[in-house]
C-alpha cells in the first residue's frame, strides 16, 4: 500500500498549504477540517482514477477555464488559487458526490477542501515544471523519502501537526 500512503502524504500537505504557502482563505476554501488521512486516502483515489491520472485532472481543469491557475500548479512559480465553486464545476457533479460521500459532508464541503488541496497536491507531483511521464507517480515516491523531497519522518511529522491544527 506505499503509493497509497505516498499519495495520501502529499495529499494531506498539499491540503493544508504547508509545502506551497498557499493561503486557504484567498480561495475561500474551507480547508480539511478534521479529515484523517483514511478519508483524505479516499478523495485522492477517487479524483485519480476517476479523471484519468494527474494528466487527466489537468485536462478537465483547462476544459473548465482554469488552465491559468492549473499551469501555475504545475509550473514552478507560485500557486494561483481558485474558488471551491470553479474547482467544484471543472470536477463535475458525479465527482464531487464521490468526494463528498468519501468526507461525509456536502458538496460544497468537498468543492472547499478540492480548492484547498490540489494546488499543493499538482505542485507537488510535478515538481520540474510539467507533467513527469508516470503522471507524478514518481514524485510521490520522492515525497516520503525516495530521494526527491525530504524523508518519510519529515512527511509524517508535518502531517500529524497539520490534522491537529484543525
Amino acid at each position: 500500500m506505499g503509493l497509497m500512503d505516498s499519495l495520501i502524504g502529499a495529499a494531506t500537505n498539499a491540503a493544508m498549504g504547508s509545502l506551497t504557502g498557499n493561503n486557504q482563505a484567498q480561495a475561500g476554501g474551507s480547508g480539511t477540517g478534521g479529515l484523517d488521512p483514511q478519508v483524505l486516502m479516499g478523495i485522492v483515489g477517487a479524483l485519480m482514477n476517476s479523471s484519468g491520472g494527474l494528466s487527466g485532472v489537468l485536462g478537465k481543469l483547462q476544459q473548465s477555464g482554469l488552465g491559468d491557475a492549473a499551469a501555475s500548479w504545475v509550473g514552478t512559480g507560485s500557486n494561483q488559487a481558485v474558488s471551491p465553486d470553479a474547482v467544484g464545476g471543472a470536477l463535475g457533479p458525479d465527482l464531487m458526490g464521490m468526494i463528498a460521500q468519501q468526507m461525509g459532508g456536502s458538496q460544497e464541503q468537498a468543492a472547499g477542501t478540492m480548492a484547498d488541496l490540489l494546488p499543493g497536491l499538482i505542485d507537488k507531483l510535478t515538481p520540474q515544471g510539467q507533467v513527469p511521464d508516470d503522471n507524478g507517480m514518481g514524485a510521490l515516491g520522492g515525497l516520503l523519502g525516495g530521494g526527491q523531497s525530504g524523508g518519510s519522518g519529515d512527511l509524517m511529522g508535518m502531517l500529524g501537526g497539520m490534522l491537529n491544527k484543525r
